[in-house]
């Protein structure tokens, strides 16, 4: 008994400099991981904020990377100083399964609209359809995106199903082609129902002329020739230009005597 009490004192000054030794490798495992994980959070934020990222999201990130890297350091300074950290990482890793299950829709949310912000296939102040909803984007926050209808309804999307649905962008182009299919009775001469209809619309300052108007048979359907109208405005002034064409094509057509036929049939009676 003596002769071990007397080894453990003799090997004292040894277990002491080791376990100081380990104190100061933590201590300055800790001081500089610290450092180092404030430096690059504070990168990426930088870096999302260069690309005109979300403000609220960049800063989200980098905390979100900052605690991640944190949790690293703290493991690593447990293990310097000689505590058992496979057991810790285990109950880490089942919490954080745990509430990640938990937490799934929310962070479907919370994914898809980072990606949404990062990439933008829309921004606040497009005029977009999404998820079968037409209107102009108003806000897209971290869970959800608030889109404004013509009518003045307030939809609010979940980023997820916008990100996963089709998104039809009008504002990112800066013109938009007009079309309208018009039908005029078999009985009317082409040539001035196309002429009349060219002079009906290109009077239109709105319309950009470089581009061309565009009138041409589509089809020969069951009651009238349906003709093509095609021509090019700014964006901005497409539904304008779109019901300023349809009314006056009609009263020019009416002027020129050329029917717009209605769906009719013929039927023939066998005495």
């Amino acid at each position: 008994m003596m002769e071990m009490i007397e080894d453990m004192i003799a090997q004292a000054p040894d277990l002491i400099m080791t376990a100081g030794l380990s104190i100061v490798y933590a201590v300055v495992i800790l001081i500089i991981g610290l450092w180092t994980a404030k430096k690059i959070s504070a990168t990426i934020a930088n870096l999302m904020n260069k690309k005109e990222v979300d403000p609220t999201i960049a800063k989200f990130v980098g905390n979100i990377a900052y605690t991640l890297m944190v949790a690293f350091i703290i493991i690593a300074v447990l293990g310097e100083v000689g505590i058992e950290t496979a057991s810790l990482i285990a109950v880490m890793g089942a919490a954080g399964l745990a509430v990640g299950l938990a937490l799934q829709g929310t962070l479907s949310n919370f994914a898809s609209g980072v990606l949404l912000i990062i990439f933008r296939p829309i921004k606040a102040g497009d005029f977009a359809e999404v998820a079968g909803y037409a209107g102009s984007i108003e806000e897209i926050s971290l869970f959800s995106t608030r889109l404004v209808t013509g009518d003045n309804k307030v939809v609010i999307l979940s980023n997820s199903v916008v990100a996963s649905s089709a998104i039809v962008n009008y504002s990112i182009k800066s013109e938009r082609r007009v079309d309208l299919l018009i039908g005029v009775s078999y009985d009317a001469d082409l040539s001035v129902a196309k002429q009349t209809i060219t002079n009906a619309i290109e009077v239109d300052e709105r319309i950009l002329q470089d581009l061309g108007i565009t009138v041409a048979v589509k089809e020969l359907a069951d009651s009238s020739v349906n003709l093509v109208v095609r021509s090019w405005v700014k964006s901005a002034d497409y539904w304008p230009v779109y019901f300023f064409q349809m009314e006056e094509i009609k009263v020019k057509l009416d002027a020129a005597g050329i029917a717009i036929p209605f769906p009719q049939v013929d039927v023939h009676m066998d005495k």
